[in-house]
């Protein structure tokens, strides 16, 4: 079995030590990376193909989520207009080892000849390198995952017919399904997919060896596509996202202990049923869950406008409660900003370099064309931002240098932590001030509305689309190691300071001061 490429240091540097792990894992709060024991070995050809959305952190998720034990190099593709610039992100995968590939678009849509590279990708396959191939062309920010384009299932063939005589010879399609909640928002979540891997073999597969009726790329294209989709919410629109997420919540409300893969899932659930509602017939349940989709968008509405969540709808407190745990809220907040000062000092410049550069880049272009790359710019700008605060702190302290090189990225790690509870505080406090200025009136009328609308979902989750009856206890007893809430005190203690600790109740949430369900109204 070949042993693939070596690796050279500078990938292993990048992946390790400066970007792939380290700001991922600041910038989102939690990665959950399922099934990582389906991924083929090293020495194991293999071409790894998921969705884009997120411009080239997409593919720094992708490195970061394949454990280096399994796999010791991860083969990048990019546009090649990325590369020859000098910026820090052309550095940056022109380091890690990235293959140019021409497009069309980047030429005035003339004809492009991307010979060589593909044969460069062919041969670090017959190494037996995995490489790293986004099928849909581009990134885009679109609800919707594109049609696949046909050139990796093409590869394969042409891999495939170069070593028709190897007996022992097989290639895989390893399909990935990446989500994020908020792609572009600071610790957000995401989740990261990977799906049973296609092998091929000249023996099993003469289809796909020279000469191949396209028709046998097309149908490996379209498993490709299927698979992807099966793992994340594939929409239409921004629209019926929106209301398949509130869909869930209702099913599976606030409190109910599912892992983040479960959440998605469930999300993906409603989305698909939601979908028949596009193309509704008279004499099936289309109707209906046009009805059910368009009350769905008409409740969301007026949460929003109220500025409060559907989980203070559904469990009613009284006046004496709600003013009592606005006191606790509003305390618990200022304490924990209050603690937080000298660390917010140090992540200010980070802060404010983020936002004047996300600022003047949105300026630069149509939504559908620049927000996938929101969170590239602030992980880069953050790196930047980041390393300057922490080096100008070592040089205002040289006589306490060793020290100040520890206790400052402590601090901020910390410091982190308490502005997430801080805010989380502070958000529950608009949240209930608002719900007292709705009155008991408006949220009766509201609770009316809801329980009409739930008893509606639970039979649509429950009789049609056959989800338990009990999801609480269904999630429960499912298990999962990313929970929606911290076990314990002890737990809660123990856990703290871990990057890897949950802090949230919902999986919709960020650091924000008010909850984010709405997404661009432009025409994508």
């Amino acid at each position: 079995m070949p042993k693939g490429t070596p690796v050279p240091w500078s990938y292993i540097f990048i992946r390790h030590v400066l970007l792939f792990k380290f700001v991922l894992k600041i910038f989102y709060g939690t990665i959950v990376v399922e099934n990582a024991e389906l991924i083929p070995k090293s020495g194991e050809p293999c071409i790894v193909c998921a969705n884009h959305s997120n411009s080239l952190t997409d593919a720094l998720l992708l490195v970061t989520a394949i454990p280096s034990r399994t796999r010791n190099m991860l083969r990048l593709t990019a546009k090649s207009t990325q590369f020859g610039r000098r910026t820090f992100t052309s550095w940056l995968i022109e380091s890690a080892g990235t293959v140019p590939i021409k497009r069309r678009k980047d030429f005035n849509d003339e004809d492009v000849d991307n010979t060589e590279v593909m044969e460069e990708l062919i041969k670090a396959l017959e190494l037996g390198d995995a490489i790293c191939l986004f099928p849909e062309g581009m990134s885009r920010y679109h609800p919707t995952i594109a049609p696949l384009k046909t050139g990796v299932a093409r590869i394969v063939s042409d891999v495939l017919t170069r070593n028709r005589d190897k007996a022992d010879f097989s290639i895989s399609i390893l399909t990935c399904s990446i989500t994020y909640m908020h792609r572009q928002h600071f610790r957000s979540d995401v989740l990261v997919t990977f799906h049973r891997p296609i092998k091929f073999t000249p023996k099993d597969n003469p289809e796909l060896v020279a000469p191949v009726d396209f028709n046998r790329i097309r149908e490996v294209t379209a498993r490709m596509q299927e698979l992807i989709s099966s793992g994340t919410v594939d929409a239409p629109s921004w629209d019926l996202v929106r209301s398949a997420k509130l869909a869930s919540r209702m099913y599976a409300p606030l409190g109910t202990r599912m892992s983040l893969g479960d959440h998605v899932r469930l999300t993906r659930t409603f989305a698909e049923a939601l979908k028949a509602s596009e193309h509704p017939h008279e004499h099936d349940t289309g109707l209906e869950i046009q009805s059910l989709r368009r009350d769905l968008k008409n409740y969301q509405d007026r949460l929003v406008r109220l500025g409060i969540k559907d989980d203070r709808i559904r469990r009613p407190l009284t006046r004496r409660t709600i003013l009592l745990r606005m006191c606790v809220r509003l305390l618990w907040s200022l304490v924990l900003f209050v603690i937080s000062i000298p660390g917010l000092i140090l992540w200010m410049p980070v802060f404010l370099t983020t936002f004047y550069a996300v600022h003047n880049f949105k300026k630069s272009g149509p939504i559908w064309d620049t927000w996938d790359e929101i969170a590239q710019y602030k992980l880069v700008y953050g790196l930047f931002s980041g390393g300057f605060v922490w080096l100008t702190s070592i040089m205002l302290t040289l006589p306490f240098a060793s020290f100040t090189a520890v206790v400052v990225p402590l601090l901020m790690w910390i410091t982190l932590r308490w502005l997430e509870d801080a805010i989380a505080a502070f958000r529950a406090f608009t949240a209930l001030t608002r719900l007292l200025r709705v009155g008991e009136a408006t949220a009766r009328e509201m609770r009316d509305v809801r329980e009409d609308l739930y008893a509606r979902v639970k039979d649509l989750a429950v009789g049609t689309l056959g989800l338990p009856q009990d999801p609480e206890k269904h999630f429960m007893e499912k298990g999962g190691r990313e929970k929606g809430r911290v076990r314990g005190k002890l737990e809660s203690g123990a856990k703290y300071f871990s990057v890897r600790r949950r802090r949230k109740r919902d999986w919709n949430e960020t650091l924000r001061l008010y909850d984010k369900v709405d997404y661009p109204e432009e025409d994508l």
